[in-house]
């Protein structure tokens, strides 16, 4: 049984700017696939290597796989389509699987228009994905598909039918990924110029935030036992010289218990790495006494969710409130010696030249070593996108990438908005460049902030950044000229929509009293712009009883 993992070559200009990411979900996937008895794994990485689609044909030719499978994020997803469109033209008897949030969510629209695709493995991929190829290596799959927990197909007649819901591994430990997939050399984090790899702590969310659907892809909240983790860690640094980690979670200090217990494993270990995460102000907050530890600990870059302008501006006592909160996190992070980030939300339909302003104001108030104005992006598996409705006029979802703006503002166009937010860059940079990265007296930090620059500087020379050189951004006189090239033909059908709109029968999360309390309550429709933060805006913390039972 030979099985083909592919990862569809999809460009931004977003977080790519900091160097080529490893794809994690590779090595955990092959790894489950081996301990299961599958051995003859290959992995074509189509992003990293800017395959084209002849050369991913010819290695597809060359494998001759039994199975090919592939993931897509949202903008990733007409990629991922033709891909495996492609293993099928090549080898019109094997099994074509798509896998990822997408896919989970929106397979009655993915089914539909790409109709070779054989199984869409819906929420956590390794066991549905080992099981699937099971019933493939003993001939049941083509006859039983439906036999098959997890994934969804269509039928002979062209029905879309998914099958029960995979119960999420709950042991996440049992999963020992195979690094050695992966081609080391290619995974270079730009800032240090050292290898980098994005290591599982924890899946899932407690929390249910309506403009996110991690909580709902991943069903429950588990975490990892940090020592695993932290094995795991020691491995990549010793094994594949990795200098650099991110971890993989929306909000790793969710867990403080545990949180603490990987930072003094990982200073007992005395490893040679440094590492980032994304994290809440609350937290920042709630462990000030601790940030020292962290830091001993190689903690060096913390990036933080904050408001949009725009919500802030809705209620002048939470603003007020969140903006002093924002600003103490953030000189707490700086004392301590680890770099800060702060991420801001732009682009809701209430935007305006003011509020633009105020996020850039609010940068320099705060004075974070780092800035990121992110465009509002309406998954369309969220809650919020069912609730935006006819607002959302765009539905070609290779620009659903923080980098291009879905939604348009009442107040001003859409290059008006690329312009304004380029103008925060520009500003917020050229005083970081000269006034304040070559003067930082920690020579760690600055070392790290300087290479960090230089990322910035080559993806900007590159024309990379921000997909500026595809659009035609050159700067404010070609803000009215810039082109967005929106597929307007991309469109949801409204049989396709009915069908979307069942997707979340029967898939059951550990949310569902949550949600079904909130929504007796008479709260299921929030604001539009009081639900627009970026992931870790909000303020609820797990507490001690829940923390105890993951």
């Amino acid at each position: 049984m030979r099985i083909l993992l592919l990862h569809p070559n999809y460009h931004s200009g977003g977080a790519e700017i900091a160097g080529n990411w490893p794809p994690a979900w590779v090595a955990y996937l092959t790894g489950y696939l081996k301990a299961g008895g599958y051995t003859d794994v290959s992995f074509v990485d189509a992003m990293t290597h800017h395959l084209d689609e002849d050369q991913v044909r010819a290695r597809i030719t060359e494998l001759q796989p039994d199975v090919v499978g592939c993931t897509a994020i949202t903008p990733a997803i007409y990629k991922a389509e033709r891909l495996l469109q492609v293993a099928k033209e090549v080898k019109p008897d094997c099994v074509t699987v798509l896998g990822g949030i997408h896919g989970t969510f929106m397979y009655p629209q993915v089914l539909r228009e790409a109709p070779w695709i054989d199984a869409v493995v819906r929420g956590e991929g390794e066991q549905v994905f080992l099981n699937l190829v099971r019933a493939v290596d003993d001939g049941r799959f083509a006859a039983d598909r439906g036999g098959v927990k997890g994934i969804a197909y269509a039928d002979g007649d062209g029905q879309v039918i998914a099958t029960p819901a995979e119960p999420p591994i709950q042991d996440l430990d049992r999963i020992t990924p195979d690094w050695s997939i992966l081609e080391w050399d290619r995974y270079i984090y730009i800032p240090m110029n050292r290898r980098v790899a994005i290591p599982n702590f924890a899946r899932g969310c407690p929390f249910t935030c309506s403009f996110c659907s991690q909580w709902k892809f991943w069903r429950d909240y588990r975490i990892r036992d940090p020592k695993a983790v932290v094995d795991e860690i020691e491995n990549l640094v010793k094994k594949h010289d990795v200098g650099f980690f991110i971890l993989a979670d929306e909000e790793p200090t969710i867990h403080r218990k545990k949180f603490i217990r990987f930072c003094e494993l990982l200073i007992e270990r005395k490893l040679d790495v440094l590492w980032g995460i994304n994290t809440r102000v609350t937290d920042i907050l709630r462990d000030e006494k601790l940030l020292p530890m962290f830091r001993k600990a190689g903690l060096i870059h913390v990036s933080l969710g904050t408001e949009a302008a725009a919500q802030l501006k809705l209620d002048r006592f939470n603003k007020e409130t969140t903006i002093a909160q924002n600003k103490k996190a953030i000189q707490l992070l700086k004392d301590a010696g680890i770099v800060t980030e702060a991420q801001f939300i732009v682009g809701l339909e209430n935007e305006t030249a003011e509020t633009l302003e105020e996020t850039y104001r609010m940068a320099r108030d705060w004075n974070p070593d780092m800035a990121n104005w992110a465009m509002y992006t309406p998954w369309p598996f969220s809650d919020l996108f069912q609730e935006l409705g006819d607002k959302v006029e765009v539905f070609d979802f290779e620009k659903y990438n923080f980098v291009t703006p879905i939604m348009k503002p009442d107040a001003m166009d859409r290059g008006e908005l690329l312009d304004r937010v380029m103008n925060n860059y520009r500003r917020f940079f050229m005083n970081k460049t000269f006034f304040q990265y070559p003067w930082t007296k920690d020579k760690q930090r600055r070392k790290y902030l300087l290479g960090c620059l230089k990322a910035f500087m080559k993806s900007g020379f590159e024309r990379t950044f921000y997909d500026l050189g595809r659009v035609g951004y050159w700067g404010p006189q070609t803000r009215n000229t810039v082109d967005f090239s929106f597929d307007r033909k991309r469109r949801i059908e409204a049989d396709t929509a009915q069908a979307l709109a069942k997707v979340d029968d029967g898939w059951v999360t550990m949310h569902g009293p949550k949600i079904a309390m909130r929504r007796r309550k008479g709260e299921e429709n929030f604001e539009i712009a009081a639900a627009a933060m970026a992931c870790g805006g909000g303020s609820e913390q797990l507490g001690d009883d829940a923390a105890a039972r993951v």
